[in-house]
């Protein structure tokens, strides 16, 4: 079966130029300036729009199996299509963990029946997630994208020095939620000026960047790859920054919320509470700055769904988390990109190059290639309207927020998974 989309702009080769793409049994035949429009199937017209390689995001929440009230495969992926993502990397902070491989075949029994994009799910570092003991990293290898106790930091050093090696051994990476438990002193938002002027207790930001210190030492006494989870703060990115000069294999993300937000933007409302939190300017300039200088080079968008009433309590007794998959590039393509802080090919290569190539997931847009592309308007405006959402997370701190950019048409093996219409 073929399909010509034609006279769209087409994100190739890290830059943008009118284009034809030509797809035959799932994969990119041809990209050419121009393509005959005598092909055995479906023409689309995409003047005006602009084709990308699908978008990928190395941090989302499914919450299957075991949390399905939260939000379902199905439901996930449907949003991550809206989005323009083909690959989604899935969290294991589910039900069972996926700690060792009987538990990981439930999650990728669910993944195979009802996931509509790429799905690679993560093993846990730990048993259970408890870090107390070392989940089956050997036999989860062959399945599993990275480990990764997202969630939780690993407290034991000990014990992350022996994942660390585990990893490395399997050929894996560990991906880390750097938290020191210590430090959080019952805290749900930023340790700032909006904690103490409405009475709550904070969360400093030495519970993430001391933990990431003390693992950039391991990485340099283990030799394993390391990936940092939704860095939020400026001393993560010095410290990200010194370790990459220093040449350890390490790489890190950060999320649209932070590099968009700060706490003073919170308001009374448990769509502004995630963890990490929104902290202050000077940690959001400083994310920006990593993200304009290479120093972080993906973002992600830590999708975290949770039933409405669980997000209806307040900053003080909301659960933590955001959804974030179906707002991540009009957000990012508003705020950075028609701000003036990144241009259209920095932003895809936060969203689709850097996660391609340390996660080595996803594909460009070139013959041979999986047809796995999302197609942009990026005239449309418009306000971020929750209930339109097509997960069933709703709880996000841009709603009601202007943005440009709408997702109109996404394809995983050249079939389409998400079309909107043109209103």
């Amino acid at each position: 079966m073929e399909c010509l989309l034609q006279n769209g702009m087409v994100y190739h080769e890290g830059s943008l130029s009118r284009a034809d793409i030509l797809l035959r049994d799932g994969r990119i035949v041809a990209i050419a300036p121009s393509l005959p429009a005598d092909v055995m199937g479906e023409v689309l017209d995409l003047q005006g729009l602009y084709v990308f390689p699908g978008l990928l995001d190395v941090h989302v929440h499914l919450r299957e199996p075991g949390f399905s009230y939260k939000e379902t495969i199905a439901g996930g992926t449907l949003a991550a299509a809206a989005g323009g993502f083909t690959t989604v990397c899935a969290m294991p902070n589910l039900d069972p963990v996926p700690d060792d491989l009987a538990h990981l075949q439930q999650e990728l029994a669910l993944i195979e029946q009802d996931a509509c994009v790429h799905v690679l799910p993560y093993g846990a570092i730990t048993c259970g997630q408890r870090g107390e003991k070392l989940a089956e990293l050997a036999e989860m290898a062959p399945y599993v994208i990275a480990f990764s106790d997202d969630g939780h930091g690993v407290q034991d050093r000990g014990l992350m020095r022996s994942a660390m090696l585990a990893a490395r051994a399997c050929g894996k990476m560990i991906v880390a939620h750097c938290e020191e438990n210590n430090l959080l002193r019952g805290g749900y938002i930023h340790d700032g000026a909006y904690a103490r002027r409405h009475g709550h207790r904070g969360i400093c930001a030495e519970s993430e960047w001391r933990q990431l210190a003390r693992d950039l030492d391991l990485v340099a006494e283990t030799g394993c790859r390391y990936h940092a989870c939704h860095l939020s703060c400026r001393e993560s990115v010095a410290l990200l920054r010194e370790a990459k000069r220093a040449g350890l294999d390490v790489s890190g993300e950060t999320a649209p919320h932070y590099l968009v937000l700060s706490e003073d933007d919170l308001q009374e409302n448990g769509r502004f509470k995630m963890n990490p939190p929104l902290r202050g300017q000077a940690d959001r300039e400083a994310l920006r700055q990593a993200v304009a200088d290479g120093t972080i080079m993906i973002v992600a968008t830590d999708h975290a769904p949770h039933a409405a009433a669980e997000k209806a309590c307040g900053l003080e007794k909301s659960a933590m988390g955001v959804v974030g998959l179906e707002t991540a590039f009009p957000v990012l393509y508003s705020e950075l990109v028609c701000g003036g802080l990144l241009s259209l090919p920095q932003l895809l290569a936060l969203l689709h190059d850097g996660p391609a190539q340390r996660f080595g997931i996803g594909s460009s847009l070139e013959a041979g290639a999986p047809a796995d592309l999302t197609v942009f308007d990026l005239a449309e405006t418009y306000r971020i309207d929750p209930a339109c959402f097509q997960g069933l997370g709703r709880a996000t701190p841009f709603a009601g927020r202007e943005v440009r950019g709408r997702c109109r048409l996404t394809m995983v093996g050249g079939r389409i998974v998400y079309q909107r219409e043109q209103q």
